[in-house]
This record gives C-alpha cells, structure tokens and sequence, in this order.
C-alpha cells in the first residue's frame, strides 16, 4: 500500500495510483478550523507568530482525521508584510489581512523591503517547517507562497495596481520582477527547512481579474518563473492555484510549468480536464458547502469531484474556521474509500 507521501509524489508525476491524495495545502488554502484549535490548544492569532503554535496547529489536523498533508503558514500575508504592508492578525475565526499598504503606485517600488528569512513572520514559518520535518510525519509538508499579483496587490491598492498595469507597464514589470525575486528566495527557503512540496495561490491573478491578455503577459511569466527557479529543491512538484473562471485562459494554463493546477468550485473539472493536458487536476470541493452541508452530502459532492476527474481530491479555496471536523474527515475518508471504483 502506498504511503501518504509515495501516493502524492505519483500523482504529480502523472503516475497511476491506487486512489486520490486528499490534501489541503495551507497559504491561501488554510485548513486551520476552530474546532481543531481547541483540541489542540493552539490557535490563532498566535499561530501566526510562534513556530510551535504554527507548527502544532498544522500537525493537529492531520493527527485529528484531516487531510494527507501538513502546510504552513495558514494566510497570504506573511510576503506583504515581509516587504513593508501593515497586518491585522485577525482572530480565532478571522484571518490576517493587510490594513496599510506601503506604496501608492508601481512607480514606487523601490521603497518596498526584501524579505528577511531571519526575522518576522518569514522566520517563524521557516521555523514551524523545522519543527515539522523533526516530527517525522508520515504525511508531506507543504510549503506556500502567495503568487506575484496576489503579493503586488496587497502591497498597494489594488484598484490602482490594475490600473497601472496597462498605464504603466514596464514599471509594473520592474515591481513584479522585484515580488517574484522575494517570493523564490522564501520559497527556497522554506524547501530547504523541510518542506516537500510547494504550492503557489494566485487568486488575484486569475484571468477573470485580469483578462486572457494580461494573464499572459503579467501572470504566466512570473508564475513560470517561480516555478522553474524552485524545482530543482523538491523532488515531488510544485502546484499553482487560481482562482475565477478559467474558461478565457485555457490556453495560457497549458503554458503553466506547474505540475499540478487547483482551482475553485466555479470551474467544471470536466471542463479542466478537457482542456489543461499534461499536469495533475487538483480540486475542487466547495469550500462553502464544507462549512454548511451535512457530511452525506459532501461524501457525494467529493465522489462527484473524483468521478469527473480530479487526480487529488483538495478544497476549492481556503476553508472557513467554522467548518465542522466531521466534514473535513468525510472527506477524506470519501478519497479513501472511493479506492476500488477509482483502480477499476
């Protein structure tokens, strides 16, 4: 029988295997909830400030019945902050989010910081990394990055980022090169700490934000560029999530250098798999229904996922906190269990 970590590992290689992984990658795609945190008794907001919260939180939901893997951090704001935005650490039940931004046009990019994988935030998820790897888990750690648009347009309003990607182009190249720089050197960092396997969330990127064209020429290249900077320090893969409708950009994702693309619950998987060739379909449980419907609904929502063709069975987008663990446990057991129709 094949290993949490060989079955994941397979499945990005586009090899055939016994069932679907189940996996939750953490980022953008957190799968901290609340009930978690008080079997545990590691919780937010310090989760997001001590390794050993950070790290025992992330190990807790596998070792309650969640998913096959363990991810760090658990938001999209430790680059933004890394590089000069004000955050708000939110609370047990909301996420952290940028509430200053530090530059007001792309023409002001040079007075944003590098990151520091010494200090901050940087430091503490490179450190819960470590703390993972040291408890020999028998599932993958997964390390995050927030993709190059996201981070850009929490560094600045990201009204006026859109804007300024046509009004000014080449400066909003400079500013991209400058965020997908930072972004390699904490990606690489966080897979030499311990990390397996690496996941990229692009929300602000999709091509229903940014239209076929600038997905092109402001979000393929920066997303390829990550990904080919940083596949030499893992040797299962590494996975893009966008979110949106992807029906514009069907094209421009075979394009995409990943080996695996997630996306969200507004996109047919049969619509993916009929479009997007040559990489591992991730997805896509609505995430909504994870929090509300009752568990024999979502055993047949995930079945329906895993019968129109994913290849790893994973939530659409980030789960809430309030999200019962009943749920989340269903499904993965529904990956389990769909073995025998899955091999046949």
């Amino acid at each position: 029988m094949l290993t949490p970590k060989e079955r994941l590992k397979l499945v990005l290689k586009k090899s055939k295997v016994d069932r679907p992984p189940c996996i939750c990658p953490g980022g953008m795609m957190n799968m901290a909830i609340s009930e978690i945190m008080d079997l545990t008794g590691y919780s937010w907001p310090r989760a997001h400030v001590d390794e050993k919260f950070m790290a025992e939180l992330a190990a807790g939901i596998y070792e309650y019945g969640g998913f096959e893997n363990v991810g760090v951090p658990f938001c999209m704001t430790v680059e933004a902050e890394a590089m000069g935005a004000e955050i708000s650490l939110g609370s047990k039940i909301n996420e952290p989010r940028v509430i200053e931004y530090p530059i007001n046009s792309v023409s002001s990019w040079k007075e944003l910081k590098n990151m520091d994988m010494n200090s901050g935030r940087a430091k503490v998820v490179l450190e819960a990394i470590r703390i993972l790897r040291e408890k020999k888990l028998p599932v993958p750690i997964m390390a995050n990055l927030t993709g190059p648009i996201s981070v850009a347009s929490s560094l600045m309003e990201p009204e006026i980022f859109y804007k300024e990607i046509i009004r000014k182009s080449e400066e909003t190249r400079e500013f991209l090169e400058f965020v997908t720089d930072n972004l390699i050197e904490f990606g690489k960092a966080q897979l030499k700490a311990g990390a397996d396997l690496l996941t990229i969330s692009d929300p602000s990127g999709t091509g229903e934000i940014m239209g076929p064209r600038n997905f092109r020429n402001f979000t393929l290249p920066y997303l390829n560029k990550i990904v080919d900077s940083l596949k030499e320090y893992t040797e299962y893969g590494i996975i893009v999530h966008i979110c949106g409708r992807l029906r514009s950009i069907y094209p421009e994702l075979n394009e995409l250098h990943s080996d695996a693309i997630s996306f969200d619950s507004i996109t047919s998987v049969k619509q993916i798999c009929s479009n997007v060739k040559n990489k591992a379909i991730m997805g896509n449980m609505s995430t909504f229904s994870l929090e509300n419907s009752k568990p024999e609904y979502i055993r047949k929502m995930c079945f329906n996922c895993i019968e129109s063709g994913v290849d790893i069975l994973a939530p659409a987008c980030g789960i809430g906190p309030k999200t019962p663990l009943i749920n989340i446990q269903t499904m993965v057991k529904a990956a389990k269990d769909f073995k025998e129709l899955y091999t046949s």
